[in-house]
């Protein structure tokens, strides 16, 4: 069924793999779940699967601050270089801390998403996987938390519709928590659709009610415990329809791997077969409607192993491997 996958990818080059060595620069401190090691554990799993064969890395670029503005405003921009440390850390709340590096790696996570929007829509490869942190998807317009300090994503899609002309973008977020900051950045922006799945009520506790007037956010909060046959009946009879009626000309896939199974950051029972299979999907909505151009950034994922092989498995979705 899915045997046109590779041919398509191939056809067309192959997956960018993003990142940049300033992402390894961002630091919490000692014990923090979102740490360094988890581009390394990323970076070695791909290796031993011989998987950048089938890619094009690609050193992302620093973000703009015309970019970032259309995100985050100047205000907010000033406030975190205004508080990052020059030693030590400077914690934003409880979970959120900068170091030194943080903002150079931030700027350089948005860059990324960036770099594959402008890859992904001049054609120069089908899709692309952002491998970088700080991760993005609870950053709001003028709020750091839950490790976040820019929507990458968001700036991504602020991108495309600014530079491209884009009027329907969709965002795919299956993180075991709910996007709140991309949501409350597109409440009322009815050319991005958001589509999150997450465990409820769990961190940050919201994403059950509306917070906007954009119809196109479509919520699915879902019962500590959810293994991977309820996750798929839902992606089947709800997001599917939506993404068909949507018809997208740029997906966006907010890929956190912490729903999986082994993950101890929440209570989900996915598998690399589930992340292996939404991919799929989300990959033939994006060839029925917008010739395969997919973005992927990593979002969440903190337990090594299973973070390592899930994105293995999402990778070679993207590559047609």
């Amino acid at each position: 069924m899915f045997e046109w996958l590779s041919h398509f990818s191939s056809s067309m080059g192959m997956t960018a793999y993003i990142t940049h060595p300033a992402c390894f620069g961002h630091n919490m401190g000692e014990g923090h779940p979102e740490a360094p090691a988890r581009l390394s554990a990323i970076r070695d799993r791909l290796m031993s699967a011989q998987l950048f064969d089938f890619l094009q890395e690609v050193e992302a670029p620093l973000v703009s601050d015309i970019q970032l503005a259309r995100v985050h405003p100047t205000r907010y921009l000033n406030y975190l270089e205004s508080v990052q440390p020059d030693t030590g850390t400077y914690r934003v709340d409880t979970d959120t801390a900068m170091n030194s590096g943080t903002l150079k790696a931030a700027r350089y996570a948005a860059g990324a998403v960036v770099k594959a929007v402008d890859m992904v829509m001049n054609e120069e490869v089908p899709n692309a996987f952002c491998a970088v942190r700080p991760p993005g998807h609870h950053a709001e317009t003028e709020k750091a938390m839950g490790f976040c300090f820019f929507n990458n994503v968001a700036v991504g899609a602020m991108h495309a519709i600014a530079e491209y002309r884009l009027e329907r973008v969709a965002i795919i977020d299956f993180d075991v928590h709910h996007g709140n900051g991309t949501e409350e950045i597109f409440k009322d922006e009815d050319r991005v659709m958001l589509l999150s799945c997450f465990q409820h009520p769990f961190f940050p506790y919201c994403g059950d009610k509306p917070i906007g007037s954009n119809p196109n956010i479509i919520n699915t909060p879902m019962k500590s415990g959810t293994r991977g046959a309820e996750f798929r009946d839902m992606v089947s009879e709800v997001w599917l329809p939506k993404l068909h009626a949507f018809e997208p000309q740029l997906v966006f896939i907010c890929a956190g791997f912490d729903a999986h199974l082994e993950d101890e950051m929440g209570n989900f029972g996915l598998v690399e077969a589930d992340y292996k299979w939404v991919t799929q999907q989300i990959m033939l909505i994006a060839q029925l409607y917008c010739n395969g151009k997919i973005v992927s950034s990593l979002e969440g994922g903190y337990t090594l192993s299973p973070l390592a092989r899930s994105v293995a498995e999402h990778v070679k979705v993207l590559a047609g491997v």
